[in-house]
């Protein structure tokens, strides 16, 4: 088990490192046919992985498996944010408490424990895909590290052309001063990294517009109505909170945005 763990690990980073150092050769890049592995990954990685699946190079010792682990960790937040639906998932969840009024409820270990399952169900697609094409074929001894991580890396980079605009690709490949790509599979991390996350949160902010507009108009009657009584000293807050929460799970809110929040990434 620890061995597969570290193994996914190392190919998440290994993915992350391919493409960035694939962005700096752009290029060469408008020729190829996918994200390519560049030569810039060391032969070691594969001597690495080997050694994890107790192949030529020998079992790591339980120390140096920790160590890698722990090192891996470190970036792994950062892939999961950039690389994933999570950060539109939480952003929405996040606008969606400040909507009803509430502050610390639910709190904010619950809304990142739902973002992360429900990125994990978005995500099974690919990380189904990346299995049988990358950790599978890897682990059977059928390729090696860097076709591991190259067929890995795939896998990220179709989900992402997939949910980024084209208006923010076009926007950081003027930036990068980067060559007209032939097809989508030629773009490099280093610009579809920030154009998709830039989507993705122009994509949550426009989810939590439409989610803000019926507690607006909540709110605004509750108002009108305290102003008209001559109540001028109570909160309108106080009266609008349960109104927010009545009409909510009236009408089963929590099952329809997961299940919308599932759906936009279709």
């Amino acid at each position: 088990m620890m061995r597969k763990f570290l193994a996914l690990l190392t190919l998440l980073a290994g993915s992350f490192m391919s493409g960035t150092a694939f962005a700096q050769s752009a290029a060469s890049a408008a020729a190829s046919a996918g994200p390519a592995m560049p030569s810039a990954i060391p032969g070691a990685m594969d001597r690495a992985f080997q050694s994890m699946n107790g192949g030529p190079g020998g079992g790591l010792t339980l120390s140096l498996q920790l160590l890698i682990i722990m090192g891996l960790l470190t970036i792994l937040p950062s892939l999961i944010l950039m690389m994933t639906s999570f950060t539109r998932i939480l952003v929405v969840l996040s606008i969606l408490r400040q909507a009803l009024g509430l502050q610390q409820s639910p709190p904010n270990q619950v809304l990142i424990g739902l973002a992360l399952f429900l990125s994990l169900f978005v995500m099974a697609p690919t990380l189904d895909k990346l299995n049988t094409q990358a950790i599978a074929p890897y682990s059977a001894g059928t390729i090696n590290a860097q076709q591991a991580i190259t067929a890995g890396g795939a896998q990220f980079h179709d989900f992402m052309i997939r949910q980024t605009r084209k208006t923010d690709l076009g926007m950081f490949a003027d930036m990068a001063k980067a060559p007209k790509f032939a097809n989508a599979q030629d773009i490099p991390f280093s610009i579809l990294l920030p154009a998709f996350v830039t989507s993705e949160l122009k994509t949550a902010f426009q989810i939590g517009f439409m989610l803000y507009l019926p507690f607006l108009v909540i709110d605004l009657v509750v108002s009108s109505v305290l102003m008209s009584l001559g109540m001028m000293m109570m909160s309108p807050t106080i009266i609008s909170l349960p109104f927010k929460l009545l009409l909510f799970v009236l009408v089963d809110g929590w099952a329809l945005l997961m299940g919308s929040l599932a759906s936009s990434f279709g």
